[in-house]
């Protein structure tokens, strides 16, 4: 254990807050999917089994990130992206449908599946982190600055939102955030937030009338959310919501107590979408606040993270990473309290999973390497200028709160 804790470097509290959630996700797990494992004439242990072998994976994927310079992934971040555009055609025209959307792209031979949008949203934060950092200097001007970081962004989310909208608008808000801490000019993000919500009237209104995509899917979400359908008809909770609300009133302040939930036995995807009603039922008001303070916790450090770094790209990244996941982790526990539509959105490193575990735990490595390299900086006086990689990153004359890297 001594040798291990050797080779773990970075932000302590950041593993601690991955090793927690962890914790908790195999005891959740374990339990949500006592129904699943009867259903499909498995083993009781099958599913924790399976969830152990993920978070050790994963656990080993942050441990390998971490030691490797956060400033390599400027360099591959172009491959990435670029990478992920004909992943998102592949799923949208030829990929596995699974719960009504084709999301998934199953690896031949092994037959693995995983969610080509989840390599998507890594590939753009680390390649829109790397423009962001060489487009300080003219950030402000629209041509120069703010057409080449939107292009990149508006291609993704565009390719993810006809199968996966709840993702596109994830992403297309933490990148709002992103250009705003970037120094775009606010005129700049209220137009795109506005030709955004225009865009996805026009998607919805198009899938819905050309019959294509899955949008009779997002009117029913918001019709069920409503509480009413197109004619102004009063509809009662849809079932999966209604089992959760359910939950949450047997958990209480203080819960049943772990392995002792009810509505797992009714509740659809107890164990992934609504995996937070599971939470509070077993462990309570107290259990759910735990899980909340947990994520908020990590942004906390994420954001101290961003100012200590002296380097755009890593600041950029680190933030970028951080706020997509813990928007994720709210946007799920939301639907679950019925505070917004079901999205189909998983709680990160809590909620069973395979490829979401893999690439949620490459962006906390990430972030991690970024602590790593900015606690050695910190510990080394020198007031030579530094390389990162083969970049060499600069102040910003303009702005001297914002470092720049040469291109």
């Amino acid at each position: 254990m001594q040798k291990l804790l050797q080779h773990i470097k970075g932000d302590k509290v950041i593993w601690s807050i991955v090793v927690l959630l962890s914790l908790f996700g195999l005891l959740l797990v374990y339990s949500a999917t006592g129904t699943l494992a009867y259903k499909n004439d498995k083993n009781a242990s099958a599913y924790l089994i399976k969830q152990f072998a993920m978070i050790a994976l994963g656990i080993g994927i942050i441990i390998a990130v971490h030691k490797v310079n956060y400033a390599k992934f400027s360099k591959i971040s172009v491959l990435t992206y670029y990478l992920s555009i004909p992943l998102l055609l592949y799923t949208m025209f030829y990929g596995a449908k699974i719960n009504e959307g084709s999301r998934w792209i199953t690896i031949p031979v092994v037959h693995i599946t995983f969610q080509s949008s989840d390599f998507a949203k890594l590939a753009l934060f680390m390649y829109l982190a790397r423009l962001l950092s060489m487009k300080q200097a003219v950030i402000k001007d629209f041509k120069k600055g703010f057409i080449p970081v939107l292009t990149p962004v508006l291609v993704i989310c565009g390719l993810i939102a006809p199968e996966n909208l709840s993702t596109a608008l994830l992403l297309g808000a933490t990148c709002c955030i992103l250009f705003f801490i970037g120094r775009v000019q606010v005129r700049h993000i209220l137009m795109l937030a506005l030709a955004g919500l225009v865009g996805i009237i026009i998607l919805v209104a198009a899938s819905v009338y050309f019959d294509f995509g899955r949008g009779a899917t997002w009117v029913k979400r918001i019709e069920d959310f409503r509480g009413k359908d197109a004619s102004g008809n009063k509809k009662e909770d849809p079932f999966q919501v209604e089992q959760a609300k359910i939950a949450i009133a047997n958990g209480g302040v203080a819960g049943r107590g772990p392995g002792n939930s009810q509505q797992r036995n009714f509740l659809p995807h107890p164990y992934s979408d609504f995996i937070y009603a599971i939470v509070i039922e077993e462990y309570g008001l107290v259990g759910g606040a735990v899980i909340v303070f947990l994520y908020l916790l990590f942004l906390w450090r994420c954001i101290l993270l961003f100012r200590r770094c002296p380097y755009a790209f890593g600041a950029f990244l680190g933030v970028g990473l951080s706020i997509t996941l813990v928007f994720q982790a709210m946007l799920n526990m939301a639907v679950t309290v019925h505070l917004v539509p079901v999205t189909g959105l998983t709680l990160p490193m809590v909620s069973m999973g395979g490829s979401s575990i893999l690439f949620t735990s490459m962006s906390f490595g990430i972030i991690l390497s970024i602590s790593r390299y900015v606690d050695e900086m910190e510990g080394t006086k020198t007031g030579s200028p530094k390389k990162e990689g083969s970049k060499l990153f600069i102040q910003n004359g303009a702005d001297k709160a914002a470092p720049v890297v040469t291109a």
